[in-house]
């Protein structure tokens, strides 16, 4: 009997992205799985039923999505919906379960084993599973286009009849993926490119991508996985002065810092946008975490004062047609883990192959990524924020 993998529709307000896309299913269809695809799931990414090829099903039936072995999706599915799930499946999925409780509620009561997405470890094995970066590198390349859409004013110098006028600067806050890639994208626009972040060792990537980086003397901030701890007051004063100082004269200002599994870290005060020169512009790609500016309302564009502050909650939806195909090829290296060819094929053509759901616990990746198990929370982070937050 094959292993059966369905794809809900996304339901999240504002969501466009799809967990499957064609051209990575026909490659999953190679493992001789049954994939099956709610009716309209690749709407929101112009993705017609259609263009799912034979042996894809397109169904229309809850029942055969929600009782697969396997369902895939961009975010959780709806408390309800994961109750219609088979006790032992699983669920791979973004889930943020500091901010879900009733997700992973539902998850544990159904006896559903879930693998968050944002839970994959950071380590070499792991890398093309790693859904974070290829939506963060998505988000850091749309939010320098917004920064230079929202902004009244060219980004590169331009040299016209009425004289020369100077690029425009732009301030980037982290320079982790999101970061980096709105570095760059910046940079290809023609302006001028600052970088700063409190883990140091960033700053040779900063400067190969010919922006400037920024340094708060004495703050110093890496941490474990490639994210940064957070700081102490006497820091974030020393890092805010810093900040103040070179956002007044910015012309757009890009903020990406995050701490996973907890609120996005406050960095920019109102006293530093009224610092912020009349007509600039700040993306905070921090929104959907609370934001990086205390003035960010999530999905809203706020002016304070001649400041413009945009706070986007889902970028990566804006670009739903490459971020679902990234995502996607994440999934279907992720499933390479737990859908495994029977025994004894050794010697059989990879068409004739058939697998099975095993689940490897000594496995690194599979450990670390799990969330919930035979009605469990098995993450430790989750389960402090979660009963932290009881």
């Amino acid at each position: 009997m094959s292993v059966k993998i369905a794809v809900p529709k996304e339901t999240a307000d504002g969501e466009t992205r799809v967990a499957m896309v064609p051209k990575v299913a026909a490659k999953l269809a190679k493992m001789n799985v049954d994939i099956r695809v709610a009716k309209g799931a690749g709407e929101g990414s112009r993705i017609p039923d259609d263009a799912y090829d034979d042996p894809v099903q397109i169904s229309d039936q809850a029942a055969d999505i929600f009782g697969a072995d396997i369902v895939l999706g961009v975010n959780a599915p709806e408390p309800k919906q994961i109750g219609e799930m088979k006790k032992g499946s699983v669920l791979i999925s973004f889930v943020q379960a500091h901010n879900n409780p009733e997700t992973v509620k539902a998850l544990n009561d159904a006896g559903v084993t879930c693998f968050a997405m944002e839970l994959v470890p950071r380590i070499t094995r792991a890398q093309s599973m790693d859904a974070l970066s290829s939506q963060a590198s998505a988000a850091g390349y749309k939010a320098a286009l917004m920064a230079a859409n929202a902004l009244e004013r060219f980004l590169p110098m331009l040299t016209t009849a009425a004289g020369t006028i100077r690029p425009a600067k732009v301030l980037v806050i982290g320079a982790g993926v999101a970061g980096l890639q709105a570095i760059a994208t910046a940079k290809r626009l023609g302006a001028k490119v600052f970088a700063y972040d409190v883990r140091t060792d960033t700053k040779e990537q900063v400067e190969s991508l010919g922006a400037d980086f920024l340094m708060a003397e004495g703050v110093k901030a890496e941490a474990e996985g490639g994210y940064a701890r957070e700081l102490t007051d006497e820091e974030k004063k020393k890092q805010q002065d810093m900040l103040e100082k070179n956002m007044a004269d910015a012309d757009a200002v890009i903020t990406t810092a995050a701490v996973p599994g907890k609120p996005a870290p406050k960095i920019i005060s109102e006293a530093m946008v009224d610092s912020m020169k009349p007509g600039s512009v700040l993306i905070d790609l921090g929104a959907s975490g609370g934001g990086n500016c205390e003035l960010t309302k999530p999905d809203e564009v706020v002016t304070h004062g001649s400041v413009t502050i945009h706070g986007p909650s889902n970028v990566p939806a804006l670009l739903a047609e490459h971020a679902s195909e990234m995502y996607a090829q994440n999934l279907f290296n992720f499933l390479q883990l737990i859908v495994v060819p029977e025994a004894g094929q050794e010697d059989a053509k990879p068409a004739d192959k058939t697998h099975k759901l095993e689940i490897d616990w000594d496995d690194e990746v599979l450990a670390k990524s799990a969330l919930t198990h035979d009605g469990q929370i098995v993450n430790d982070a989750a389960k402090q924020a979660l009963e932290g937050s009881a």
